[in-house]
């Protein structure tokens, strides 16, 4: 069962590619733009661990304004790999993080973000794909991608499981802040 679940204390949140030029073809853009913030937000608020990829900025642009302007530190790890796991510095950044859970997102699901959580597995960790917060172009190429991470072991889940998995109970400020966000 420790697979299926989250806690705030042992999760990294991970904002895969979600770059201008990227961006700009998908057609649910906007829904994971938003479904992202939310996330970030819970994340700034319990303290947990955002890591934002950039696959080849230099022809891709940066990370959407809306995402960048939301994490409290914009730094995101450039790669050309499309698995992060082959990236400079990414599993070496996990590692030194200490936790166990990835909170999975971004963009292309069947391409970037696939690889990247097949990559995570191999390694050991529990992955959790927000389906929400993750898109591709092609639906077909979306669900593809989608059923071989299920496939693979990762936990497939949407973004308010997710959010409150991390809050886990109703009252608290931070419980109070996210619902006023997405109401």
């Amino acid at each position: 069962m420790d697979k299926f679940i989250l806690d705030r204390n042992n999760s990294i949140l991970v904002i895969v590619d979600i770059q201008d030029k990227l961006a700009v073809v998908m057609k649910h853009k906007q829904r994971v733009t938003d479904n992202c913030l939310h996330l970030i937000e819970a994340a700034k608020l319990l303290n947990i661990p955002i890591l934002v990829t950039e696959q080849y900025p230099k022809g891709l642009g940066q990370t959407v304004k809306e995402i960048k302007e939301a994490v409290p530190h914009y730094e995101p790890l450039e790669k050309v790999t499309f698995d992060c796991c082959r990236g400079d510095g990414f599993l070496e950044k996990i590692a030194s993080l200490r936790k166990t859970h990835i909170i999975l997102t971004g963009m292309e699901t069947h391409v970037c973000v696939l690889q990247t959580c097949l990559g995570l597995l191999e390694k050991g960790y529990f992955v959790h794909l927000v389906s929400d917060a993750a898109c591709s172009r092609k639906k077909d190429d979306f669900l593809s991608g989608r059923e071989l991470m299920r496939d693979a072991g990762a936990v497939i889940t949407c973004t308010e499981t997710v959010l409150f998995q991390l809050l886990e109970k109703a009252g608290t400020p931070e419980f109070v802040t996210i619902v006023k966000r997405i109401k």
